[in-house]
Order: structure tokens, then sequence, then C-alpha cells
């Protein structure tokens, strides 16, 4: 069950570790220096310029690695990095950002959050993205099976048994054609060898602790990281925070929960604006209304594009992020309303259709989630807890269980998960929305009770993911203080500080102002999950 945050008084700030002028490794106070770094011998990147419009200052370069960690002088494969290099006097150190996924690239993460923070701030830190292994740039780059995702795709509520055998085949041949494609390399995609990719960062830039900034599954990826490697933490920041101890089927069984409230929150929102959308002004009226859609399109799909899991792809992002709703409301409403597909396949375009990237992305998503920990391999277990949850959550159960079973078949056996309670991390911060989807709140209150040097911001009443530098001044205060000075609030309740949440959008006045937001940028560049 999710918990609501408290509200905190007579919160007190204490300070994540000294600060030094040129020189990014002073430890925490109270503790003791950090060991070296191995000896191993890593290359330098060689940083050239990749300049976008956007991002100006970016530099790109490209580190090899093992494709097996404990076999050091064997096979090598090449991550794909990008550099905002520091500008101030005050040098705090390479800051290592993930968007989350997995299979989320980061390399843009780099630009806009070296952009997004204040510039004072930004200027002190070499802000590194990187695309983890198998990922965009990376090599080798996964996809397992290109066009998996094409329209259309079967109704993915099983209510027939045809349907039912069909989505299971389709499901299992994705993950007999990773196995055909990638045998040599799936057992060496997972998180425990992104996270020493991440330590070969660390050494390949001469840094003897980064400071690490992540979003979503890069919250796991980050806390694995201080797991492993503690004594090479110097600031350690997870948005929008997976519940380690639900690694990975039960963490998805609670995202459908979410997903669903997350739907009926868009529901609510759309009965507000009736004068607008035309839809009424009963939240349940307009859900059924929904409903009806998703069964008309399930029968004749919009321009022989959107069908029913379609329309589902193109609705679930407006559960990691509110800004989308004016767009999915005026689709909805249009079909509706006035018999008008057009701007429903237009949302469907922007929102939710895969193309190569998104092959990749999913192809290591799916290698990850298999091999990071044990799923059920009997499919009579996903049948019976899908149906469960189908019951009171039916917006996404049966959609997220068929992104995900692969696993029940994967080729490749599954790890132990990694249990990332640690106290010996110096102080650590933590953002999390009490009504986020993506990533629950109970996940944010467990990194919390696991971590013992922690300190959780919460965004009381907010639903998006991923929520710092989205234009939560509140959070990106916090946010700021902690990477500018090392400093973190402490509370005396379960949450140590609390921000109030943006308000929810308006109907659309004009769309080029509602698509430029900054909230926007970041909600394009997060991976799901």
């Amino acid at each position: 069950m999710r918990k609501r945050a408290a509200a905190v008084c007579g919160t007190a700030v204490i300070v994540a570790g000294t600060l030094t002028a040129g020189h990014a490794d002073a430890g925490p106070r109270g503790g003791t220096a950090v060991a070296p770094a191995p000896a191993a011998a890593v290359a330098k990147p060689a940083w050239k310029e990749c300049a976008t419009t956007a991002y100006p200052r970016l530099q790109c370069a490209s580190l090899k690695v093992p494709l097996d960690h404990a076999h050091p002088r064997g096979k090598q494969i090449t991550l794909a990095l990008t550099r905002v290099p520091h500008t101030a006097k005050t040098f705090q150190g390479p800051l290592l950002v993930n968007p989350g996924g997995p299979g989320g690239s980061g390399r843009n993460l780099a630009g806009f959050v070296a952009s997004s923070l204040p510039k004072a701030v930004a200027a002190q830190y070499d802000v590194i993205g990187f695309d983890p292994r198998g990922v965009g740039r990376s090599r080798p780059a996964l996809d397992c099976k290109p066009g998996f995702f094409d329209p259309v795709r079967p109704d993915s509520v099983p209510s027939t048994p045809a349907l039912a055998r069909t989505n299971l085949q389709r499901v299992r041949s994705f993950a007999a054609a990773c196995g055909a494609k990638y045998a040599d390399i799936l057992p060496y995609i997972n998180t425990v060898a992104a996270v020493r990719d991440m330590d070969a960062i660390r050494q390949a830039v001469g840094a003897q602790r980064i400071n690490y900034f992540g979003y979503s599954y890069g919250t796991y990826l980050g806390a694995v990281y201080a797991k492993l490697f503690p004594e090479r933490v110097r600031r350690l920041v997870l948005d929008s925070i997976v519940d380690p101890t639900g690694v990975w089927y039960e963490d998805n069984l609670s995202q459908d929960v979410a997903f669903n409230d997350r739907h009926r929150a868009l529901m609510a929102w759309i009965a507000r604006y009736d004068t607008t959308y035309r839809l009424g002004t009963d939240p349940e009226k307009i859900e059924a209304t929904w409903y009806a859609m998703r069964g008309a399109l399930a029968k004749k799909p919009a321009d022989g594009t959107v069908g029913a899991s379609e329309l589902e792809d193109t609705f679930v992002p407006g559960g990691y992020y509110n800004g989308y709703w004016p767009h999915l409301a005026e689709a909805f409403a249009a079909y509706v309303n006035d018999k008008n597909a057009e701007p429903l396949v237009e949302a469907y375009r922007n929102f939710a259709a895969i193309g190569a990237s998104g092959d990749n992305g999913y192809s290591v998503y799916t290698a990850v989630q298999c091999r990071d920990a044990s799923w059920p391999r009997a499919w009579k277990r996903w049948e019976r807890d899908t149906w469960e949850v189908y019951q009171k959550a039916p917006l996404m159960a049966w959609s997220n269980t068929w992104y995900n079973a692969a696993c029940a078949s994967w080729p490749t056996a599954p790890r132990q998960p990694v249990n990332v309670a640690n106290g010996k991390l110096p102080p650590v911060l933590l953002f999390q929305a009490t009504d986020d989807a993506a990533t629950p709140y109970e996940g944010g209150a467990t990194m919390h009770r696991m971590l013992a040097h922690s300190s959780l911001v919460v965004e009381e009443g907010g639903g998006n993911h991923g929520i710092t530098l989205s234009g939560n001044t509140c959070l990106d205060r916090y946010l700021s203080d902690y990477l500018s000075e090392g400093t973190v609030p402490r509370g005396h309740g379960e949450v140590d500080a609390v921000c109030r949440k943006l308000p929810d959008p308006k109907p659309l006045t004009s769309k080029a102002a509602a698509t430029t937001a900054r909230g926007s940028t970041l909600h394009g560049l997060l991976g799901r999950g």
C-alpha cells in the first residue's frame, strides 16, 4: 500500500561533505580517505566536440570495457560517453547521470542536467552521460527482433484462448530471437555489469570517487553501485525510486495499480474541463467512455494503426507525466465527439510509436530485467496474478504482463537481486512523488529505510515520474544545495522535507508553449520503468 508523506516540522540541515577548490575527493566529515583506485590500465577517453543546438558544450568519447569484468583481458565492448566539462575553479569531480529504463540512452541527459542546474552549480562538475552496455551508440547494441512493436498488435487482454495463445507465442518468439542473436552477450547484460562499467568510467576519468544522479531504474543502478563500491561514492541523488525489494516481478505488479490510479486522475482532470472536451463531468462515466473507445478500436483500428494495444501505449505516458494530458484529452475528445481519429493517431506517433531506438531500448530492458532476478517460469502464475490485478486495475495489467513476459522463457539463467541496504555511505539525497505510477511511493520509503544516511524529499500529491529539474523550484533548491554544498535536510518523521506539487496543466491554448516546457524535455529523455 502506498503511503502519503506526513508534514515535516523543524527540518534540520546536515552537510554531506567538505568542498575543496580544485579537488573533488575530500572525504566526508569524520570519514576516512578513499582507497586508491586499482592499478588496472584504463585508457582515458579522447573527448571530441559533438555540440548540438540544445547542448552547445557537449563532448563525446568512447570507452572500451570488458564484456566480462571477471576476465578483464577478454572480449571488449564499447561504451558511448558524453560530457559537459566543468568551468569553475571549484571542481567537484564527475557527476554521472542515468535516465533509467533499463535501456535508456544517457548521452543527451548530460546536456540536459548541465543546462538545467543553476550555472554556478553545473560549472563545478564534469557532467557525464553514457549509454549503458547494449544501448544506443554503445557497441554492440542489442535489437532482438526489429519491428516487434509495429502496429497493429493483438489485443493485450486475452479474452479468448486464441488471443492468449497468440500473445504468449509472440513473447516467446522474442525471447528465442534474443537467445539466437546474442547468446554470448546476454549473460553480461545486467545491472551489476553496468555498475562495473560505471566504475571503469570513474577510473578512466581519473577520479577516486564519483557523484551520481539517477532517475527511475537509474536509482537502482546507483544503489547497486553504492553497495558494491561504497568507498567510491561522494554524492548520490536518486529521483523516482525503484523499490529494491521488488526486483522485478513484484515491482511490475505494483505499477499496474499505480498507473490505473493515474489514468483515473486523468479522467477526473478531463471532467473538470467539460466545456473544453465535452466528455461530461463524471470521471467514472468518462472512464467508461474511454473503455468503449478501446473496444471500438479493438474491432476497427484507427487508420489501420491504433488498435486496443496501441491505445494503451498512447495513454500510458500520461501516467508518467501530466504534461501530456491536454494532448491525450484532445485526441480522446476528437475521436468520441467528432468521429475524428486523426488526433489519436498523431498522439500515438508522438508518445508511443517505437522505432529502431525503441526496439533497442526494449531489448536491453528485457535482457537486464530477465537476468537481474528470478521470474516465474510457470505461465499459470502470470495468468493468475494478472487477472487478479486486472479486476481492480485494468488499464495496463495485461499490457505490462506481455511487456515483461519474455522473462518466463528467457534463455539466460537469472542472477540474485542485490540487497542494497547500506550503512557505509555519506549523506544521500532521495526524491519521490507520492502518486508516482512508474515507481510507486513505497519504493522511495523503502530505499530511505535501507540507506542509513539518506534524506527523503517528497513532492506531496505529485504524480509525475522524474520530478527534479522539471520546474518545481522547491525540489530543485534541495538538489542544488546538495550538489553545491553537500547539505541535506533532516526531519523528524518518515520524510525529511516536503514540497508542494506543481499545478496540473490547463487545456491547450498554444501547442508550441505546451510542448517546450522543461518537464517535457526531461520526460522525453527518461527511459520506461
